[in-house]
């Protein structure tokens, strides 16, 4: 079987050779319908000729002329023609020869009246084709037989099959060899027209076993320019279009499957870290407490402090349900959070206004560098909230003295700011994950502090949320500096265009 498929013609073949068949079989046809035809004319010819013959014999009898000279004019006639060495026979009504050119021809056969005769004597002429029972080394005769009307004579004519009435009687050459020049040129268009029908399955052809296959397609351009390779070409589009949406959709939902994953993952791990954090607090707290209620004969002072170290627990843990509950406003209810235009030079002067009233835990010194009438589009409070976790982050951890914020560039859609600290700055290793929930570089600093490990993905989420984008660096020679976009309020955007 697989010798079979090996060697099996192809399309083109396979539509080439019955239909060159069927053409030459039409063409035989022709030629044999029109071969019939020519020689049947051709005979006709002839016998014309010979009935033509015998009548103007009769006439030339009806009008009381010498028949001899006439008979031998005719034959000298004829002699260079194709009806050279024709006879003629002139009998009377009882059968007697009057007049002969050549062999006479006998008026009976055996016996028996010759066909050509019986019909003149019933329709008054007669022609045959048949074999001369007189001279038997001749072929066949053209006969022909006339009588008169008053029937006294009959003129009785015979031609012999000679070489040169089978040449006048041959089909000519010239047919034949138009008839093999007509099915020459058919069989070559039937192969190049077939050629290209094939050629444009054969591609389709492999196009499909590709395609099934999961192979490399064929080049659209391999197809040619005609109906078929039109239709070639919509199938391959369609195709396409087909496999690009079944490979889009499968990596949308491999992309939809690892999100739904790492937002798993990211919510088992929040909750983990939240209860992890929760405790701390509250552990602190109930130790504390504890402490207290079972030692009534604690000192006052010693009081005091537990007392106060539990307070200090119990702020702690109000800023981490502040902080969860300001990072989930803005992860699910984005869509909710209203938005204004803010004179950020207004709020950073309302800022470090109230920091001159509290004391930072290690004194860090803000300052900014904004220009008036720098309008951002935002929310108020949040960018207020934003804007102090960047500064309490400096505050706890930088271990500098100084952090500012100031304008490093615009352009006709958004803001870009710089907020840096003079500190230490941290490894290149923790950049990618300062705004991941509590990550913490120093742990036991970070809690030591009072940090929630929120700050800076609050930063991140408000950023987001107003369609700015944040990332941390280290400055040169030393300290940490974020920067960030935010985007600009639509009325000074638009007197900038």
């Amino acid at each position: 079987m697989s010798l079979i498929r090996k060697h099996k013609l192809n399309y083109g073949w396979r539509l080439f050779l019955p239909l060159v068949g069927l053409l030459w079989l039409v063409i035989i046809a022709v030629a044999i319908y029109q071969y019939k035809n020519e020689s049947k004319l051709r005979e006709e010819i002839v016998n014309d000729e010979i009935r033509l013959l015998n009548s103007r014999i009769i006439a030339a009898y009806e009008q009381e002329l010498d028949l001899m000279p006439v008979i031998q004019f005719a034959a000298k006639y004829y002699e260079n023609s194709a009806l050279n060495g024709i006879r003629i026979s002139v009998y009377d009504n009882h059968g007697n020869l009057l007049y002969c050119t050549g062999t006479p021809i006998p008026s009976s056969v055996n016996g028996k009246t010759p066909p050509e005769l019986i019909a003149a004597n019933e329709t008054g002429h007669g022609t045959s084709l048949r074999r001369s029972d007189v001279d038997p080394t001749q072929a066949y005769y053209y006969f022909g037989v006339r009588t008169s009307a008053d029937g006294k004579i009959y003129v009785h004519t015979a031609m012999p099959y000679t070489s040169a009435l089978s040449r006048e009687l041959s089909v000519d050459k010239g047919m034949w060899l138009l008839i093999l020049a007509m099915a020459i040129g058919t069989t070559i268009f039937a192969y190049f027209t077939t050629r290209i029908l094939g050629r444009n399955v054969i591609i389709l052809h492999d196009f499909a076993t590709k395609a099934a296959a999961g192979e490399p397609l064929p080049r659209i351009d391999n197809f040619p320019h005609n109906e078929l390779g039109d239709i070639s070409r919509q199938i391959y589009k369609l195709y396409t279009e087909k496999d690009a949406a079944i490979n889009r959709s499968e990596r949308e939902h491999s992309i939809a499957i690892k999100a739904t994953e790492d937002k798993i993952h990211m919510t088992r791990e929040l909750s983990n870290n939240i209860n992890h954090e929760l405790k701390t607090p509250v552990g602190v707290i109930r130790g504390y407490l504890d402490t207290i209620a079972t030692h009534q004969e604690m000192v006052p002072e010693m009081k005091q402090k537990f007392i106060e170290n539990a307070r200090n627990a119990m702020d702690r843990l109000c800023n981490l349900l502040n902080d969860l509950s300001s990072i989930t406003r803005l992860e699910e209810g984005a869509n909710s959070i209203s938005n204004e235009d803010v004179d950020l030079n207004d709020l950073l002067f309302n800022i470090s206004t109230e920091l001159e009233s509290i004391n930072m835990t290690n004194n860090i010194h803000f300052s900014y560098d904004i220009p008036d009438g720098c309008i951002v589009i935002g929310n108020y409070n949040l960018l207020y909230g934003m804007m102090m976790n960047l500064i309490r982050n400096a505050d706890f951890h930088s271990r500098g003295e100084n952090c500012g914020i100031r304008l490093l560039s615009q352009n006709s859609r958004e803001y870009t700011f710089a907020f840096a600290d003079d500190g230490v700055g941290v490894g290149e290793q923790h950049l990618s994950h300062l705004f991941d929930r509590f990550y913490r570089i120093d742990k036991g600093r970070s809690r030591k502090v009072g940090g929630t490990g929120l700050g800076l993905p609050i930063v991140k989420n408000t950023v987001t949320v107003f369609g700015g984008t944040i990332f941390a660096r280290n400055r040169q020679p030393h300290g940490l500096e974020f920067v960030f976009t935010l985007m600009k309020a639509r009325q000074e955007a638009s007197s900038e265009a």
